[in-house]
């Protein structure tokens, strides 16, 4: 049984849905469901006997020690995270209790549990956090891509606060023994994202003929992951990665934002011509947000290597699947695009036009 922490959020749902696709191996689902957190993401497993829903906080050391001694997972995966950039910028603080101090909390309860197992299964334990590029901060226009080996140099709240919660992984591993594995991933996209993310973003705001909004001169590169690609990496990591040891889990995809969403653009004009003309007419450039990295690239050879995982899909392909996936679901999206999220979508851009 695994332990999944966050599994109701983007990339944990979509990590959980795969799982159950391709494993008969149950899965525990421990979420707080804040505002990216949504259960109608797993309806489909909903009424399967191998997934549980839990509501709770990584937080709460009682509930993470009863959950852990009645369903005895044999690893934990930690998907728990605030991971919104602008928001970190508006408020730390809830950025620093859920990466850092509930990183903690986490780490400290799965030791405890993982020290009382029987040895066969203590060794057999896996603890696998998931984590970001970001920590390795900004890159040149010309630099190696991030490797494994790279210096933590993180530039906003958000990636601080998650390369906190790395170096309190590594600490526990280090320190106490805890079998630990570390994954850092690129740009994700895909199916159930939160529309705050640059991609799910820009499809909404396009089919409801509002503004794109384009952060500075829209040359800031990522390198972009289809999620199934990422799920489907974390399973080859847990399966057979090296106790301690970290993976970049990168889509070999460096684009700039403004191709980005040119090309949903284009690839809306092709799905859902807009009787209004093209939707390259609502391309607005904004002011950049403060501290911006100007670019990301991973390096994720380390794992093709080891595990021989490489992404599936090319950017061409997933893009593609995610625009028609929300123009299928936009009962999905409506349902998660309430008050407060139109709220903080213009507390966001508000004085940056």
């Amino acid at each position: 049984m695994l332990l999944a922490t966050g599994g109701a959020g983007f990339i944990g749902a979509n990590f959980i849905l795969d799982w159950l696709a391709v494993s008969p191996e149950p899965v525990i689902n421990l979420d707080k469901l804040t505002y990216a957190g949504n259960s109608h993401t797993l309806r489909a497993v909903a009424g399967d006997s191998r997934y549980r829903f839990v509501h709770g906080d990584i937080g709460d050391s009682d509930l993470l020690a009863k959950l852990l001694t009645e369903y005895r997972p044999r690893a934990v995966v930690n998907f728990a995270a605030e991971s919104h950039v602008d928001r970190s910028i508006h408020g730390p603080g809830e950025f620093i209790q859920t990466n850092v101090m509930g990183s903690f909390r986490l780490l400290d309860a799965v030791r405890g549990y993982w020290a009382a197992l029987p040895a066969a299964e203590r060794e057999a334990f896996r603890f696998l956090h998931v984590s970001t590029d970001e920590v390795s901060g900004s890159l040149s226009p010309d630099a190696p891509a991030f490797a494994e080996t790279n210096p933590y140099e993180p530039n906003s709240p958000y990636s601080a606060s998650k390369a906190a919660s790395d170096h309190l992984v590594r600490a526990w591993h280090h320190t106490y023994g805890l079998p630990v594995l570390t994954t850092n991933c690129s740009n994700n996209y895909g199916p159930y994202q939160f529309p705050e993310k640059l991609i799910p973003l820009m499809i909404y705001n396009a089919l409801q003929g509002k503004p794109l909004p384009i952060d500075g001169d829209g040359m800031n590169v990522r390198d972009w992951l289809y999620v199934g690609d990422h799920c489907a990496a974390i399973r080859a990591v847990l399966q057979g990665g090296r106790v301690g040891e970290t993976y970049n889990i990168g889509g070999w995809n460096e684009m700039p934002n403004i191709v980005i969403v040119k090309t949903i653009c284009a690839l809306l004009d092709e799905m859902r011509p807009d009787p209004a003309g093209p939707y390259e007419r609502l391309l607005t450039y904004v002011k950049d947000r403060p501290g911006h990295d100007r670019r990301y690239a991973i390096d994720a050879r380390k794992i093709e290597r080891e595990l021989g995982w490489r992404p599936q899909e090319t950017f061409e392909t997933g893009l593609s699947k995610t625009v028609a996936w929300y123009l299928q679901n936009q009962g999905w999206v409506e349902n998660v695009t309430s008050g407060g999220y139109r709220d903080w979508v213009t507390a966001n851009y508000a004085g940056r036009a």
